[in-house]
């Protein structure tokens, strides 16, 4: 079902972008230089990691590709192609199918994510001939991501009889402090895309996407994008994310405030989180998560937390204080119980759009913090080690537990 939709869309795109007329050679702008996330792809870790789990490949693909492309259309095609394609096989290794490529256990998220900055880097440098605007290379971009994300491979089967339940996960961050880094809500994403869970209740069909740890995604509003087409047709959605070391925390309230923390392009951002008609812009947002059965359920290993504390401004106040049972009235966010970084935003950003859709009382929807995903003890130079392996498939199992307990008791 889902590979029949990616060629579909593909298809569509290519009929579509077709039609475009390519630039003259005088509107060609110089392609610029790769990014501070894309520089980080030559060190050992990365290529490693490539390597052993035969994406290394991916990105010399398409470069053949865009060298014989002549023109805007043919690369557009070859673009979401690859994209799309990258998407697909980085959930077919994760769910068992077709070749592991190496040695490197299938659960592994970060073959994606690597793979995915080789071919932004192959665009984002490319220099055709035939001249390229910078607005098309940052389309070429915006669909390279938006494919190779999962994005656009959102879908469920027509008919009644099967919940619908819409997860999402992040890339690896932190990467300046430890360039091995995987991101356990990223792994879940592949493990369960297009999957089905029993519940009490009958079959529920998960669907998922990735997103990026940049604070300049967020605010060109890659979030919303992607989940407004779909949130009044499921009957559960969960962001997720890694959180704190040794235990899961289903977030009550998300605030609307960003911390400052640096992303993956070592951007920091001290704001209000930009949105759509920021007058009617709450300072908080809740969860409407299940949270007391989820609490209360045996999903796994890890203790899960229902998690109230928030840190506000106090109305009338002018310094933040902690407040263990959530905010009080008319107070100013500083940070939800996810804090104040990207996965406090997402949690927003989502809650946000599902109260403005009025779904408020009727989609439960809401962030899950996942443990910190440790290496084994003493390993502080392998890419890989089997705790490292154990913990992951734990954490990936709990969440898929969690969303069970979710669609039984919504």
């Amino acid at each position: 079902m889902n590979s029949i939709r990616v060629r579909l869309g593909v298809l569509g795109l290519a009929l579509l972008t077709g039609l475009t007329v390519p630039p003259s050679a005088s509107a060609a702008e110089a392609a610029p230089s790769p990014t501070v996330e894309e520089q980080r792809l030559d060190r050992a870790a990365p290529q490693e990691i490539l390597r052993r789990s035969g994406f290394d490949a991916v990105a010399p693909r398409l470069a053949r590709a865009l060298d014989s492309a002549r023109s805007y259309g043919q690369a557009r095609r070859a673009v979401t192609r690859e994209g799309s394609q990258l998407w697909r096989r980085a959930v077919d290794r994760a769910q068992g199918r077709g070749p592991a490529g190496g040695d490197l256990s299938r659960d592994d998220d970060r073959p994606l994510y690597w793979a995915r900055l080789g071919l932004t880097r192959e665009v984002r440098t490319w220099e055709p001939q035939f001249g390229l605007t910078d607005g098309q290379r940052a389309a070429l971009l915006d669909e390279l991501e938006r494919t190779s994300r999962g994005q656009t491979a959102i879908g469920y089967p027509h008919g009644k009889g099967q919940k619908r339940i819409l997860l999402t996960g992040f890339d690896p961050f932190t990467l300046d402090r430890d360039i091995r880094i995987s991101n356990p809500s990223g792994a879940t994403a592949l493990a369960l895309d297009g999957t089905v869970v029993e519940t009490a209740d009958g079959p529920a069909r998960i669907e998922t996407a990735v997103f990026p740890v940049r604070w300049r995604d967020f605010t060109d509003g890659t979030v919303e994008r992607a989940l407004r087409p779909h949130l009044e047709d499921i009957d559960l959605f969960t962001t997720v994310s890694q959180g704190r070391v040794g235990r899961f925390d289903i977030e009550r309230t998300n605030g609307a405030w960003r911390g400052g923390f640096g992303d993956n392009e070592n951007i920091g951002r001290t704001e209000t989180i930009p949105v759509t008609d920021p007058a009617s812009q709450p300072q908080w947002t809740t969860t409407t998560l299940p949270y007391g059965p989820i609490v209360a359920a045996d999903t796994g290993r890890f203790p899960v937390y229902d998690n109230t504390s928030v840190t506000e401004i106090p109305a009338g106040g002018t310094e933040p204080v902690v407040r263990p049972g959530g905010p009080t009235p008319g107070s100013t966010a500083r940070q939800g119980g996810g804090g104040d970084y990207l996965s406090n935003e997402i949690a927003y950003r989502a809650t946000l759009l599902r109260d403005r859709l009025g779904l408020h009382d009727v989609l439960p929807g809401g962030h899950v913090h996942t443990p910190v995903l440790q290496f084994g003890a003493g390993n502080t130079t392998e890419v890989t080690d089997p705790e490292f392996v154990r913990n992951r498939l734990d954490i990936i199992a709990q969440v898929r537990t969690i969303l069970r307990v979710a669609a039984e008791e919504s």
